[in-house]
C-alpha cells in the first residue's frame, strides 16, 4: 500500500499538484484511521490531506480513478501468480463470464443489442447501480473492441461504446417514460425537471462506461503508462495561446482566486519588503545605552509607496488571448498599484484605460477594447515599430521613476521597422521595462520575430505562455 501511495504522489507531482513530504507522511497517517475495502472513504482521506485548491481536484480524481481502479478477479489471481485455469474459473465465477484482464469474451461480448439497451434503460429508471455497473461492462465488451497492448487512448474506447449505445436516444425514452407515467404537461416546471433528471442518469451511465473502460486499461498496461498518456495539464500550466474553449473557460474560472491571492501577496510584500528612512534622533538616544556607540539603527516606520503600471499590449490575433488575460489580471489586482495605465495596439495604437474605469467587471473592459479601441491603421497586421514610435509621441512624457513598462507581445513585427530607441528612451525615464513573450523561448528570433533587438533596452524579458509563469512575474512588481 505505501508503494502504491508513493506511485500515487509521484503522478500528482507530475500532474503539477504540490505535494509536500509531510502532506506525503499524513495521507499515509491517515490510511492507517480508515477502511481501505471502501474506495470513497480513501479518495476523501487522500484528498483532504493532499489537494490544497479546487481547480487541483479534476487532476486528483483522475489519478485517484487510475491508481486506485478496481481490477477483475482473473487479473487479481493472476498478479498473485495464480495458473490460468484458476484464473478463468475465478473470472467466470466472480465477474459473471469476464475472460482474463477483463477484455469481454465469451456470452458478454455477444449480448444482443436490444437486450442490452432494455437492460441500461430498466437499470437506468430503476436507478439500479449494480445493473448500470453490469450494463456498462457488457456495453464496453460489445462495442469498446479493446485490443490488449494497442496503445490507443481510452477517449477512442470510450467514443466508439457511447456512438453505439446512442445516449440520445436513451435520453429521449426516459424522458417520454416520465412524462408518460407522470402525465406532465409540456412546458411545465415539472417536465423541465424530468430532463435534467434523465441528462444526469444518462451521466451516469456515460462515466460508468468510462470507469470500466479506465480498469481494463489499467489492467493491460499498468497504472504509471496509463496515467501518464491521460494526464492533461492544470488550468494554471495551459498554453493561453493554444487553449481550447473549454481550456479557456477554466482558465477564466482560475484567474479570480489567482488575482485575490496576488493582490494579498503583494500587499504583504510591499508592507515587510520596505523600510523607513533612518530615523537619527531615536538611533542617537538609543545609543546612549552602548556608551555613544550606535550599534542598532532605528528607522522611521515604513510609507511604502505604490508603483505605476503601464502596459502595451499587442492585441493581434496571434496573441489576443494572452493579452486578454494579462490585462484582466492587471486590472484584477489594480488595488495593489498607485496607477494602471492600459495601452492596446496592433499596426495603430489607442490608450484602452478608460474602458476599465468604470466597468464593474475587468471582463467587460476587455470584450469592449475587442470592438471600440481604435488599433487598426492600414492592414491590420503587427507592426511594433509604429506603435512605440506613436506611444513616444502621445505618452512618453507621462512616464516618470515609479512606472514600471510592461510590453505584451511576441515581436512578431511582420519585417516592419523596429524603431527599438523607443524602448531606450523609455528605458531611462522609466522605473523598470519589462517585455512577456508569450511564444516558447525556442520561436524567439525565427521568422519575423525581432525579440533580440528589444532585449538589450529591456530589464527583463520573460517567457509567459501560463498562468503560473504570469503569476510569478506580477509577483515581482511589487
Amino acid at each position: 500500500m505505501l508503494e502504491l501511495l508513493s506511485d500515487f504522489v509521484g503522478e500528482l507531482r507530475a500532474a503539477g499538484i504540490p505535494v509536500s513530504t509531510t502532506e506525503h507522511l499524513d495521507a499515509a497517517r491517515a490510511l492507517v484511521a480508515v477502511d481501505l475495502l471502501d474506495r470513497q472513504v480513501v479518495k476523501a482521506c487522500l484528498a483532504a490531506t493532499m489537494v490544497k485548491d479546487d481547480a487541483h481536484y479534476p487532476a486528483f480524481d483522475t489519478a485517484f480513478e487510475i491508481y486506485f481502479s478496481t481490477v477483475s478477479r482473473a487479473a487479481a489471481l493472476e498478479a498473485m501468480g495464480e495458473d490460468d485455469d484458476a484464473a478463468d474459473a475465478a473470472a467466470a465465477e466472480g465477474t459473471g463470464g469476464r475472460g482474463p484482464r477483463g477484455q469481454g469474451g465469451g456470452a458478454s461480448s455477444e449480448v444482443d443489442a436490444e437486450a442490452l439497451a432494455a437492460m441500461l434503460l430498466k437499470a437506468l429508471m430503476d436507478r439500479d447501480h449494480a445493473s448500470l455497473a453490469e450494463g456498462a461492462r457488457l456495453a464496453v465488451s460489445r462495442y469498446a473492441g479493446i485490443e490488449p497492448g494497442r496503445p490507443v487512448g481510452g477517449t477512442y474506447y470510450l467514443y466508439r461504446t457511447l456512438r453505439n449505445l446512442d445516449l440520445d436516444a436513451l435520453h429521449a425514452k426516459l424522458r417520454e417514460m416520465a412524462v408518460t407515467e407522470g402525465g406532465l404537461a409540456p412546458g411545465s416546471l415539472a417536465e423541465r425537471l424530468a430532463h435534467d433528471a434523465a441528462s444526469g442518469r444518462v451521466e451516469k451511465l456515460k462515466r460508468a462506461v468510462e470507469a470500466e473502460i479506465r480498469r481494463r486499461l489499467v489492467e493491460d498496461r499498468g497504472a504509471v503508462a496509463l496515467a501518464r498518456s491521460v494526464r492533461k495539464p492544470l488550468p494554471e500550466d495551459l498554453d493561453v495561446m493554444h487553449a481550447t474553449r473549454d481550456e479557456l473557460a477554466a482558465l477564466h474560472r482560475a484567474l479570480v482566486p489567482l488575482s485575490r491571492k496576488m493582490a494579498v501577496r503583494l500587499a504583504r510584500k510591499r508592507r515587510k519588503g520596505h523600510r523607513g528612512a533612518l530615523d537619527l534622533r531615536r538611533t542617537v538616544r538609543h545609543s546612549m545605552s552602548t556608551g555613544g556607540v550606535p550599534i542598532t539603527p532605528i528607522f522611521k516606520p515604513p510609507r511604502p509607496a505604490k508603483p505605476e503600471i503601464f502596459v502595451i499590449a499587442d492585441v493581434s490575433g496571434s496573441v489576443a488571448s494572452f493579452a486578454r488575460f494579462t490585462l484582466l489580471l492587471v486590472h484584477a489586482i489594480s488595488s495593489q498599484f498607485r496607477k494602471v495605465r492600459t495601452f492596446v495596439f496592433v499596426d495603430g495604437l489607442d490608450e484602452a484605460t478608460r474602458f476599465f474605469e468604470n466597468a464593474k467587471d475587468p471582463t467587460e473592459a476587455v470584450n469592449r477594447i475587442n470592438t471600440e479601441a481604435d488599433v487598426i491603421w492600414i492592414d491590420g497586421h503587427s507592426d511594433y515599430g509604429r506603435a512605440l514610435t506613436l506611444f513616444d509621441e502621445r505618452y512618453a512624457q507621462d512616464v516618470t521613476r515609479r512606472t514600471s513598462v510592461l510590453v505584451l507581445g511576441d515581436a512578431r513585427n511582420n519585417y516592419h521597422a523596429s524603431q527599438a530607441w523607443v524602448l531606450e528612451d523609455l528605458r531611462h525615464r522609466a522605473r523598470a521595462v519589462y517585455w512577456l513573450n508569450p511564444e516558447p523561448q525556442g520561436y524567439w528570433n525565427s521568422g519575423d520575430s525581432i525579440i533580440s533587438a528589444y532585449a538589450p533596452f529591456c530589464d527583463r524579458v520573460v517567457e509567459c505562455r501560463t498562468l503560473r509563469q504570469l503569476e510569478a512575474f506580477v509577483g515581482t512588481l511589487a
